[in-house]
């Protein structure tokens, strides 16, 4: 299985730092947010990571190189235009082909760096088209929700609904894993929350056309690495786990 983790947000709640670099270079303990996970990846077996580039692309390219430091192979796509996160996992279909790929957000902290075993797990016992990572949140207005069925099934899926509108609270943790026929619906996706392009939209088309989508609850700490608030959070949580 190859990775693919986007990285071409712009990060405008991470001002003034993000003026000057990336978020996903933002340092939590003696790291760059996105080294975390690459590394969860290698734990994973996975090597073969393609990340998604845009603003600032040099520094991202500058910091992980070719992969070789941290024991994987890195290759890049550029976004050209920051309109989605759907369009930013689709800017990768020419060199992920047909074989299965696991997205991880690149400014997402998690902990321990084994989260990603069960979910890879559960995907290939279920031979599910796409498994979505999701856990128990409190703000509704920062994930995609999703309506949970039976056997794991999701039934619907909404890109940031208001409290009142939201239909669960299990929230997508940006941990997808997906068969080659996500780009497909990537391709029918319009413009939605926002204007952009929504991943959670091309989820739902694939729920439309009958495709097996799971959800899978993730396990362990995770901290949406978005704001100032959530950035010394995560420095500090990682702060007391070394102590």
């Amino acid at each position: 299985m190859k990775g693919l983790i986007p990285a071409a947000g712009l990060g405008t709640r991470l001002h003034p730092i993000t003026l000057a670099i990336p978020k996903e270079l933002m340092m939590i303990g003696d790291k760059a947010i996105i080294e975390y996970v690459i590394d969860a990846m290698k734990e994973v077996g996975i090597t073969d990571i393609t990340v998604v580039v845009g603003w600032r692309k040099n520094a991202i390219l500058d910091y992980l190189g070719s992969g070789k430091r941290m024991g994987v192979n890195i290759s890049y796509v550029v976004q050209d235009e920051r309109n989605g996160l759907a369009k930013a996992v689709g800017s990768g279909e020419h060199i992920i082909g047909d074989e299965p790929f696991l997205v991880v957000l690149g400014d997402d902290f998690f902990y321990p760096k084994t989260f990603l075993k069960d979910i890879l797990e559960f995907h290939k016992k279920q031979d599910a088209d796409a498994t979505i990572g999701v856990a128990k949140i409190e703000d509704p207005t920062r994930h995609g929700i999703i309506k949970p069925g039976i056997n794991n099934k999701i039934e619907d899926i909404i890109e940031k609904p208001s409290k009142k509108k939201a239909p669960s609270n299990l929230g997508c943790m940006g941990v997808y894993i997906f068969k080659s026929d996500i780009f497909a619906a990537i391709k029918k996706t319009k413009p939605g929350f926002k204007d952009e392009y929504q991943l959670t939209d091309s989820i739902k088309i694939l729920i439309q056309d009958k495709k097996k989508v799971l959800f899978s609850e993730i396990k362990g700490t995770h901290i949406d690495v978005g704001t100032l608030e959530d950035y010394r959070k995560a420095n500090a949580f990682l702060l007391e786990r070394k102590a």
